[in-house]
């Protein structure tokens, strides 16, 4: 019998967390790491027992930490150094007394809890893990189970600065939504990344506080990020040497790299709204499009001419409905009624079955996004985007680019290297290894997955591209940079703090507004009255970036104040009610208009608009309704670069699906 890999191994402990009693599956999952004790206290997953452990007199809000939705609760065990020595036969941790970093962690504690939910957003298991970490002295990593699907929760503690006895508790980081059954490979590749022997070859550790900075280095986004773009990077500078787009696309010595660049932030926004599930799987899979497309594109080129063009152009930027079929064909197929119309399906020759085609684009949305706006304009003798039947098309996007398996591509030139070997694969191979998610990152919730902040980091970064016709970087000639996120980070407190100052003088002295900003969970400390001017203060608010690029600034300034208005507003009251206002002065200015046609009309659209008010805080979460109306009333941006626009905008459209 074969031994079984250590991946195959954690995948087959996952499969048995898939169902049944959750405990003695999560002990198991945490043994297949490395993670093992005899500590332990037998809740038999009980809600009650588990209520038992807590101190007592411990603070607990059983809201936040989702009480009513434990089927089981259980304490899996207490590691601690004795348990590390037997069994992972390591050296002696010495962790008694340990400062590092400001932390002190002598054991960890493991829990597991299944829900009753379908599905749950980071920040209600981000806060559920920060509730129940309150209640012990040593940090506690969570499990969390519901409809089959598995999230690990792990919280970053510190000493806090005044009172040695007590722990601040910061970030908290996730691995979320783990198919149990069938986990994504990326998941695997974390948790294997995480197991014990693995951590200390590559780390080492000391004590208990070493073994967690282990951990946050394991699971630290940004190596995530800088890992995907190195891969993306290397796919980049082989595409840009395979492609030929029209010659109206701009001078041969940029024509390909814009190309491809802006082809990268298509599907890229694209993976993500497949994430959500509004996008078929089955559009980038190469075995369930074997039968349907042909491939006898004479450029090599169907995947991206049948599938991403038509995906892109007839159905992100076209309504659902009948206006989704292929154009006409006029005599000889010549031009027809849609020449130059580009909300309509091309290449209708290329799939073995047209109505089988129309029905794997139906259930895509329509986003009206510019990203999605073929650039083509025939009718002035302009071809960018080449979205054409002809058959002198000269677009040629190789399918390779896309599903081909690794190879050896030599890249010295571009990086200015010798003798250095580079590998590269298919864009959806690449894709497909790593786990995206549509909700962003913040300083206080952290997914180890991509999420969107990528698009920009993807676009602007592929901006600084040498040219070698002009000597430059396409950077230094469109000025892009990516801010970092701690840079936004700031950037945004302080202007927000040097605004809300002016509107609350009395609280610009005493503190109270950094601490309002601060992403912690202390009360807000200001009066009612206080709380309405700050909220009227936000609705108010003008943001501007006048050099928006891919949308670092509003998108930082947009999580904030939702943060903010989640303080001073938890349920939505004083916020719905500053949308609503103004619509009911309306309606009754409108009640006074002598026309009665006019009147009725008037009547009719400031109802509808009430209506929808009152929709996008009743249908949503809690964010919804704030995000909405900040990004309609109070963000703005521009940028010379118009597709950074775009990408801003649906940053923004993305941010918003998360809570819909």
């Amino acid at each position: 019998m074969t031994e079984q890999t250590p991946r195959q191994i954690i995948r087959s402990a996952l499969g048995r967390c898939a169902g049944g009693r959750l405990g003695p599956a999560a002990a198991g999952l945490f043994g297949a790491l490395g993670y093992r004790s005899e500590r332990t206290a037998d809740t038999g997953g009980d809600p009650a027992t588990f209520l038992e452990f807590f101190p007592p007199g411990a603070a607990f809000n059983p809201g936040r930490a989702l009480r009513d939705d434990w089927l089981a609760a259980d304490v899996l065990f207490q590691l601690t150094d004795d348990d590390l020595i037997r069994g992972a036969q390591l050296a002696l941790f010495n962790s008694a007394g340990v400062v590092v970093d400001n932390a002190a962690i002598e054991s960890y504690l493991f829990l597991a809890f299944n829900l009753r939910g379908d599905a749950y957003s980071r920040g209600q298991l981000a806060a559920a893990a920060r509730e129940i970490n309150k209640l012990f002295a040593m940090p506690a990593l969570i499990l969390f189970r519901y409809n089959g699907a598995l999230t690990l929760a792990v919280i970053n503690r510190r000493l806090h600065k005044r009172d040695a006895g007590k722990d601040v508790l910061e970030k908290v980081t996730l691995i979320k939504d783990i198919r149990a059954a069938d986990p994504h490979r990326a998941h695997i590749e974390i948790l294997h990344d995480l197991s014990l022997e693995r951590l200390m070859k590559q780390h080492g550790a000391a004590n208990f506080v070493e073994l967690h900075r282990a951990w946050q280095k394991t699971l630290d986004s940004s190596e995530l990020n800088k890992r995907f773009f190195r891969e993306v990077a290397d796919w980049y500078f082989w595409a840009v040497g395979r492609v030929v787009f029209p010659a109206g696309a701009g001078p041969d010595e940029t024509r390909s790299p814009t190309g491809v660049i802006r082809l990268l932030t298509r599907l890229i926004f694209v993976w993500f709204l497949r994430e959500k599930g509004l996008v078929p799987d089955d559009l980038f899979s190469e075995r369930k499009l074997a039968g349907l497309l042909r491939r006898d594109d004479p450029q090599g080129s169907a995947y991206y001419k049948a599938i991403l063009q038509n995906l892109f152009f007839a159905t992100l930027n076209t309504e659902m409905g009948d206006g989704r079929r292929f154009r006409g064909k006029g005599p000889g197929g010549g031009r027809d009624a849609h020449y130059g119309i580009h909300n309509v399906y091309r290449y209708e020759d290329y799939f073995t079955d047209p109505a089988r085609a129309l029905a794997l684009f139906a259930s895509v949305p329509f986003l009206n996004g510019g990203l999605f706006e073929c650039l083509d304009r025939p009718a002035e003798g302009l071809r960018v985007d080449g979205f054409s039947d002809r058959a002198d098309n000269p677009l040629r996007v190789p399918d390779e680019l896309f599903f081909g398996d690794e190879r050896e591509v030599d890249l010295n030139a571009v990086y200015d290297t010798r003798d250095r070997r580079y590998r590269t694969r298919g864009l959806i191979r690449i894709l497909e290894r790593y786990k995206f998610t549509i909700d962003e990152n913040t300083p206080i919730e952290e997914e180890i997955a991509l999420d969107p902040e990528l698009l920009g980091r993807v676009f602007e970064n592929l901006l600084a591209a040498y040219n070698p016709e002009t000597g430059t970087t396409a950077r230094k000639a469109t000025g892009s940079f990516y801010t970092p996120r701690e840079i936004v980070n700031y950037m945004v407190d302080e202007a927000l703090i040097a605004y809300l100052e002016a509107q609350a003088p009395e609280a610009a002295d005493d503190g109270r507004l950094r601490a309002l900003l601060a992403y912690r969970d202390d009360p807000h400390g200001f009066s009612e009255t206080e709380v309405e001017r700050l909220i009227a203060a936000i609705d108010r608010a003008k943001v501007l970036d006048p050099a928006c690029g891919s949308g670092a600034f509003p998108m930082g300034a947009l999580h904030k104040l939702v943060f903010v208005l989640g303080k001073l507003d938890p349920g939505n009251g004083r916020w719905k009610e500053r949308q609503l206002a103004p619509l009911r002065r309306m309606r009754a200015e409108a009640e006074t208009i002598d026309d009665p046609t006019v009147r009725r009309q008037t009547l009719e659209d400031v109802d509808r608009r009430m209506a929808g008010v009152e929709a996008a805080f009743a249908r949503n979460e809690l964010d919804y309704g704030r995000k909405l109306y900040l990004i309609e009333n109070c963000l703005y941006g521009v940028d010379i670069q118009p597709i950074a626009v775009q990408i801003a905008k649906l940053r923004v459209f993305i941010s918003l699906v998360v809570d819909q």
